[in-house]
């Protein structure tokens, strides 16, 4: 075995994770496995009411070394929740966006028609 092939005695072993379809969104997992490019490769598939996310360490990571099973686990765990928690961060403030960019445009609107 080359030292390409294994980086420090590291197996690029599958890991799989999986969430029940009911309470995790896909577009959390999608925007997780889009953030692990360049550190491992991500498949979603759904199976019943769950989702199955098969991961794999990239053979040469982006700026590192090779992931563990487990450091690959925790690393997609902790993006999925970042991700929830910006959908979550998203929603509660849709309003006050919503708002601030009718006051922004409302005001540019005025201000094109006062110089026309």
């Amino acid at each position: 075995m080359s030292p390409d092939d294994n980086s420090a005695g590291l197996q690029r072993a599958e890991v799989a994770v999986e969430f029940d379809s009911s309470v995790q969104s896909l577009s959390a997992l999608n925007a997780a496995a889009y953030r692990l490019i360049g550190t491992a490769t991500c498949e979603i598939a759904r199976k019943d009411a769950r989702y199955i996310c098969r991961l794999v360490p990239s053979s040469k990571p982006q700026g590192g070394a090779i992931l563990s099973r487990e450091e690959l686990r925790e690393r997609f765990m902790n993006i999925v929740t970042d991700e929830n928690l910006r959908a979550r961060v998203a929603e509660k403030t849709e309003g006050v966006r919503n708002v601030i960019l009718a006051l922004a445009f409302g005001a540019l609107a005025a201000n094109q028609n006062d110089a026309g």
